[in-house]
């Protein structure tokens, strides 16, 4: 299925986002503050990863994107490393079942090379077992970099089309691009009061409505979740046209609703 690209057209702007796609910020902080090990941050993120998923099948969301491990966290503690990975394989084996129960389409996407065998054994179980789901398609960013996704989306479209080099268009770029599967994020939320984007979708974010927290990922519920969706909500959705133009399109819709 091809999605509209906002920068080649408009596509529709509906009440709840579509496609929500989230930094989640703040594990390690929530726990200083909690006067706990690091670890245990990670852990109360994933039953955050819970909450969300549940709440946004509630709320019609149908994409849910999270980035769970950069391309650059390598950088972290080993430890802190080797936990993540486990912590990574324990709940997808103790999820996997309950996500396609629920209807819920799991996606990996990130360069799995460096990964452990036993984690890309279950991410591909899991993609196959749920791949038929619709409900809901939750999308795990591993290992994942914006840059690299498109340095890997224009090798993966040289290598089919070799003879047509420097003459690639957008719409020759963007099957190739990891998350092409799905449209591009209407909302964009990132926890931890950070304000940046940290190499995270960069081609798709293009014209995505933006929303930032000081709320740390661990604390990050329905309420604020809804307080997101209400933000996107007021903004004007323009894709390069004015207020005026938009307006003039809204009004008809305000008319017949009278």
């Amino acid at each position: 299925m091809a999605f509209i690209s906002s920068t080649r057209a408009i596509p529709e702007a509906l009440q709840v986002p579509r496609h929500v796609a989230i930094i989640m910020d703040g594990n390690g902080r929530w726990a200083r503050r909690h006067f706990l090990p690091r670890v245990a941050g990670h852990k109360r993120g994933v039953e955050t990863v819970r909450t969300m998923v549940k709440a946004c099948m509630a709320r019609g969301v149908e994409y849910l994107t999270l980035f769970a491990f950069s391309s650059e966290n390598w950088r972290r503690p080993e430890e802190e490393v080797s936990f993540l990975m486990g912590l990574f394989v324990s709940s997808l084996e103790s999820e996997l079942n309950k996500l396609n129960s629920n209807g819920v389409r799991l996606k990996v996407i990130g360069d799995l090379s460096r990964f452990p065998p036993r984690l890309v054994e279950v991410i591909r179980q899991g993609e196959e077992l749920t791949a038929k789901n619709s409900r809901l398609t939750l999308t795990i960013a591993a290992n994942y970099g914006g840059r690299w996704d498109i340095v890997q989306a224009l090798n993966h479209l040289s290598s089919q089309n070799p003879g047509k080099a420097g003459a690639y268009s957008e719409d020759d770029l963007a099957p190739h691009l990891a998350m092409a599967y799905a449209p591009e994020p209407d909302l964009f939320v990132r926890t931890g009061g950070e304000q940046r984007i940290s190499n995270f979708l960069l081609w798709q974010l293009a014209y995505t409505e933006f929303y930032f927290t000081d709320q740390l990922w661990p604390e990050f519920d329905d309420a604020a979740l809804d307080a997101a969706i209400d933000s996107y909500r007021c903004r004007e959705r323009r894709f390069g046209r004015t207020s005026e133009q938009l307006a003039a399109i809204l009004a008809p819709a305000a008319t017949d609703d009278a």
